[in-house]
């Protein structure tokens, strides 16, 4: 079913916008009475499960045209980001916005704040109750949740996100050209709300095709295409809780990266100065105007780059980088019974079978293999690169408990040509046909009825050409 907002173009009038990169606040401002004006250039399609966003314009205009095209969407993020984290940690969300505000305060560039108060005022708009301190919390989330409040309380860092990516080129695919995968790994609560994929046309810098999640001005699922011809996603880096709070948080520096670089070492450059290690990745990026890929593997104190025109790097969560490994995490590198070693593994083994021969079909039939390399049998869990927790029984030491309803929701794919004509390839649902019942699931395991009205349906989906192709060839 297809929803587009179509609002009669009017000229729209200047609205005083900073556009530098300085990280001085913006002050608060008050809610333009020209709404529709600032609303005539976005517009929202519904496909397969996938929200696709086009907005562009000022900071302030395309933040107004998300804040209000997805205003629903963003407020059931909020809602379950507050439940999961008040149960989770005993602190309510009040608390955790109060330490966004002072954690960001001063490093956030004046042209995302803009941004985010434009966000904020679309959702008022579409009769929301939010502020924009709730919306710099959410964007920053992963740095408050999962590195800063870790390291305030003195413990081990909690479950973080997974993932299971590639990135090829060279004599590895079959037309010599780039070939880029991914599947992004939360709990099926928040990550539910991951399925945007958002068309950024920004008055400044370089149009930008991303997946993104809740309002995150960045990717924060990471998966993107850049006017620059720079494509990326990355793995988060498992074991590693280092974390900086003087540093500029990670989401605005790879939105920075996205909008402004012009090539893979000037995209590692911006996300390496002011790192705070939140977000520590191995990021793989690719050039589709050169062919050349590259790996970025980025902790706090140490990191590395790697590039080649010929082969592949593959992403499952375990640093490659010795460095990164042993004196930045505690992870494992060879003991297959963890997930991130046993999927490093089958990566290794699938590109060897495939090499030479790596597609964008077979790409999708990569990200839903449900091999397991210490079972050395097909059975879907937290051990195979398509992955399934709620399927996991956890008796396998290294596994991450019992039947935890998380794992790999989404797919997406893209190859050079694909790029070159800003398009994707989006599954919703997960990178297989296994889908997720929540009310089944519930009843079989009522440990995690405090889920209850918060865990979606994730019924199976086909595979989509995203930008719709009504629009694929519409050049904004």
């Amino acid at each position: 079913m297809v929803r587009r907002v179509l609002i009669a173009c009017i000229a729209v009038a200047s609205m005083g916008c900073s556009l530098s990169c300085r990280t001085t606040e913006v002050p608060a401002r008050s809610e333009p009475s020209g709404a529709d004006a600032l609303l005539a250039k976005g517009y929202r399609q519904d496909a397969n499960g996938w929200i696709f966003l086009h907005i562009e314009g000022s900071p302030y205009e395309r933040g107004f045209q998300r804040g209000y095209l997805t205003a629903d969407e963003i407020e059931e993020f909020l809602r379950t980001l507050a439940y999961v984290e008040q149960f989770e940690t005993g602190h309510d969300l009040h608390f955790f916005v109060r330490a966004a505000s002072r954690l960001f305060k001063g490093k956030v560039p004046a042209e995302y704040v803009e941004e985010m108060r434009g966000i904020a005022a679309g959702m008022r708009r579409a009769g929301k109750d939010v502020t924009y301190e709730q919306v710099l919390f959410m964007n920053g989330f992963i740095d408050v949740l999962w590195y800063w409040w870790p390291q305030a309380r003195k413990a081990e860092a909690g479950v973080h996100p997974g993932c299971s990516a590639f990135v090829a080129t060279g004599d590895a695919t079959a037309g010599g050209k780039i070939v880029m995968a991914h599947n992004s790994w939360v709990g099926y609560a928040l990550g539910k709300s991951a399925n945007l994929i958002v068309d950024l046309v920004p008055d400044r810098g370089h149009r930008i095709l991303m997946q993104s999640w809740g309002p995150c001005i960045y990717s924060g699922t990471d998966f993107f295409l850049t006017g620059a011809g720079l494509i990326g996603t990355e793995t988060t880096i498992g074991g590693f809780d280092r974390f900086d709070r003087k540093g500029t948080p990670v989401f605005a520096r790879a939105r920075q990266a996205m909008q402004y670089a012009e090539s893979i070492d000037e995209w590692a450059d911006i996300l390496i100065r002011h790192n705070s290690g939140a977000y520590a990745n191995s990021w793989l990026l690719g050039d589709t105007r050169t062919g050349e890929i590259a790996c970025l593997e980025l902790g706090l104190e140490h990191h590395s780059l790697r590039k080649k025109a010929n082969g592949y790097f593959a992403g499952s969560n375990v640093a490659s980088d010795s460095k990164v490994l042993r004196l930045e995490t505690d992870a494992s590198w060879d003991d297959v019974r963890d997930g991130a070693v046993s999927r490093r593994v089958r990566w290794d083994q699938l590109m060897k079978e495939h090499y030479g021969r790596i597609d964008a079909a077979l790409a999708k039939e990569m990200l839903a293999d449900h091999y397991d390399v210490y079972l050395e049998k097909e059975q879907p869990g937290y051990r195979t690169i398509c992955g399934h927790g709620e399927l996991d029984d956890g008796h396998v030491p290294g596994s991450r408990g019992a039947y935890r309803p998380a794992g790999a929701f989404d797919g997406k794919v893209v190859d050079s040509d694909m790029a070159k004509d800003w398009r994707l390839w989006a599954k919703w649902g997960g990178s297989c046909d296994l889908g997720f019942n929540a009310d089944g699931f519930l009843q079989a395991h009522p440990q995690y009825a405090w889920l209850n009205g918060y865990l979606p349906d994730l019924p199976p989906q086909p595979w989509t050409v995203l930008p719709p192709q009504e629009n694929a060839s519409n050049s904004h």
